[in-house]
């Protein structure tokens, strides 16, 4: 593993920010830290970073206590902006960059490989302040990535970028992956969490709810309801004593299969009626059992 939090605990004041929080991120895998506002997903990062202090338990980062010498193997974009307004780009990146161990020459080459790769050589020598905030966000991308750190961490790396800079950013993600390097990432949209991450933990309330493969986890969620198209658009269906009817949509409708019945007894069932031109499992998506997790958690803590 390249991080683990063992029993972590933070207590602001009278608020438990993180409660005994225990979770792991293997070496080179995409990794989704999910949940509400205030649910602890930026503390338990800002612990990881040392940034902030533990109340009790413990962080390793490949197996030693997170050290400052630890520290600048690890990249980090924060949800907060925290670029020098009144800096020039390139200046900036340069002065960040050898605050992370570069030389001067290595950063500077470093500086304008990237500004090139993100569409941002003619704005190099503009003062930070005066970029749109999505151009800003790629130069804290940047700033994230240039020392080449083997830990990634992006807390809603996506803030600011319209689709096709959202995309751009995405890419890149993928590729820093593709070549050894573990991501953290949080965010509050699930579609790139399921695009880009092979394991979720969910955070609420300070403590983890949910906890495993993206894979498994829809597995566990899973019902037996089956989408179902087809080429007549003049099908008519009701409720048998084999399924029920959850949804039309188009040429295609979602069944329930029944207690009891197999998938052969329904596709045959289905079949006299029109022919079947696709057929697959329905899976809920990581944005409905997000919901539905935490709306039960709210539901067991309103019976205590």
């Amino acid at each position: 593993m390249i991080l683990e939090a063992i029993n972590v605990s933070k207590k602001f004041k009278d608020k438990n920010a993180l409660s005994e929080v225990t979770v792991s991120v293997a070496k080179g895998s995409a990794f989704g830290l999910l949940g509400p506002n205030g649910a602890g997903k930026t503390t338990l990062i800002r612990c990881a970073t040392n940034i902030t202090k533990l109340d009790s338990g413990q962080i390793l980062l490949n197996g030693k206590e997170v050290s400052e010498k630890e520290i600048m193997k690890i990249g980090y974009l924060p949800e907060e902006r925290g670029l020098y307004k009144d800096f020039g780009v390139e200046e900036q990146i340069v002065y960040l960059s050898r605050l992370k161990g570069l030389s001067k020459n290595v950063a500077k080459e470093r500086c304008r490989f990237w500004l090139k790769k993100l569409d941002l050589l003619n704005a190099a020598k503009r003062k930070t302040g005066s970029l749109s905030k999505g151009m800003q966000q790629k130069i804290q991308f940047i700033v994230a990535v240039i020392h080449e750190p083997s830990l990634l961490i992006l807390d809603e790396p996506f803030s600011g970028f319209d689709p096709i800079n959202s995309e751009q950013i995405k890419n890149e993600i993928q590729e820093l992956r593709s070549n050894g390097t573990t991501i953290i990432f949080s965010s509050h949209n699930m579609a790139s969490v399921e695009e880009l991450c092979s394991d979720i933990a969910l955070l609420n309330d300070g403590k983890i709810i949910l906890n495993g493969s993206i894979t498994e986890i829809k597995r566990r969620f899973s019902d037996d309801s089956f989408v179902i198209t087809y080429d007549n658009d003049s099908v008519s269906l009701s409720n048998s004593n084999l399924y029920s009817i959850t949804e039309f949509k188009g040429n295609s409708v979602t069944v329930k299969k029944n207690s009891g019945v197999s998938t052969n007894q329904l596709i045959m069932e289905l079949s006299k009626d029109f022919e079947i031109t696709s057929f697959n499992k329905k899976e809920s998506s990581l944005n409905e059992i997000f919901i539905k997790t935490i709306e039960a958690t709210k539901q067991q803590v309103n019976l205590l």
